[in-house]
């Protein structure tokens, strides 16, 4: 029997090193590695090319997410942009309109220069989602939850969609983790992360992650990588691995807090809207709760009903909610998408894709939630008073 997610977060990966018996690898800085004859290579030849820790943190994650391959890079950024280099000019992407601010500039200012087109579509419509196709399509990209809306897609629908026009479905899961969503199992081709939030979990290290099931799949991404050189950086990936040891235990109980604060949010007067799938009110939450495993995540928007500068305000009257951008780390975060991580969107595409000037984002930590809760009401009702 295939051994559960938390067990496999310590030990795959992670096995004793055969020198020293030490319980954790050692961390190996080397950017070259000697070989045993000219024109001989040993399994390691240089650093860009794969190294020791890079690829036991590949063989980890790759387990958690039901793949067969997984390769590191820099930044999650990097990770996106080496699945969109499979494809060639004259090619179409087609493009979850929830999506991380990050991914829609690369799509739109840097993707496209090299003639690939791009279409934003709606995915929780599936009828919309397929029509966005075209006979050029080859990639879809998506995320549940969407960010910063939390809108719930149905991965194995779209799934199916994408094969059915000879495109790829990949997946940005750093939202759900692996604890919640696995998108491999669903059908999906590519699952990326931003291994820089939850699975690093301490925002002390940059990394991003592609996990696929496919041998030729991974052999292409791996050439892109390997051309093109964006690869974790050793410490980095020292972090991420470490990191990944508890990501199962940090995600449940920081869902549970934030289903706790959107209970709480969704009954306070200020407050116009919660957007968590958590919530029996949220659109998607029959989807999510067939689609994520136990639980909703710990990411939730809500929207308030004052003006711009009353969002601000609220957003930086927080104490424990550290005002920032990024998201799945212990400590608890707020922000504003409109002028935040979002503020890369065309501004007519914010306005179109429901990203309005009262909406704040919350990463939920570690904290007690009756802390958090307290942090947050205070923060609503100061300005509610000056109004």
């Amino acid at each position: 029997s295939v051994m559960h997610i938390r067990t496999r977060a310590v030990h795959v990966g992670n096995e004793k090193d055969p020198a020293t018996g030490a319980v954790v690898p050692p961390i190996h800085v080397a950017s070259t590695f000697v070989q045993p004859a000219a024109g001989e290579w040993g399994e390691f030849d240089y650093a860009r090319s794969g190294s020791p820790n890079r690829c036991a943190l590949q063989s980890t994650i790759a387990s958690l997410e039901s793949g067969t391959h997984a390769l590191a890079y820099a930044t999650g950024m990097a990770a996106t942009h080496g699945a969109t280099m499979l494809l060639n000019a004259g090619d179409h992407i087609v493009a979850g309109s929830d999506i991380y601010g990050g991914t829609y500039r690369l799509l739109h200012k840097i993707v496209d220069r090299s003639g690939v087109r791009v279409s934003l579509s709606q995915t929780v419509d599936l009828d919309a989602f397929e029509a966005a196709f075209t006979d050029q399509t080859k990639l879809a990209w998506i995320e549940s939850p969407g960010n910063p809306l939390m809108t719930i897609t149905d991965i194995a629908a779209c799934a199916e969609i994408a094969h059915k026009h000879g495109a790829l479905l990949a997946v940005d899961n750093t939202f759900a983790t692996p604890v919640l969503t696995r998108p491999l199992e669903l059908g999906a081709d590519i699952v990326m992360h931003s291994a820089t939030k939850y699975l690093g979990g301490h925002s002390d290290a940059l990394g991003g992650i592609l996990v696929v099931s496919d041998r030729e799949l991974y052999d292409e991404l791996y050439f892109v990588q390997n051309a093109t050189g964006a690869v974790m950086g050793t410490f980095s990936t020292f972090l991420i691995a470490r990191g990944i040891k508890t990501l199962e235990l940090r995600v449940r109980e920081q869902s549970r807090s934030a289903l706790f604060l959107a209970h709480q949010l969704s009954q306070h007067p200020s407050v116009s809207r919660v957007l968590y799938p958590g919530l029996e009110s949220h659109p998607g939450h029959e989807l999510a709760t067939r689609q994520m495993d136990g639980a909703y995540g710990a990411m939730l928007s809500f929207e308030l009903s004052g003006s711009y500068q009353d969002t601000q305000q609220v957003a930086q009257s927080t104490r424990l909610f550290q005002l920032a951008v990024s998201l799945g780390a212990v400590e608890s975060l707020i922000e504003q998408p409109a002028s935040m991580s979002h503020a890369s969107y065309d501004a007519a595409d914010r306005q179109r894709h429901g990203i309005v000037d009262g909406l704040i984002r919350l990463s939920v930590g570690l904290e007690h939630p009756d802390d958090l809760w307290e942090d947050l009401r205070q923060a609503i009702e100061a300005v509610a008073e000056s109004c």
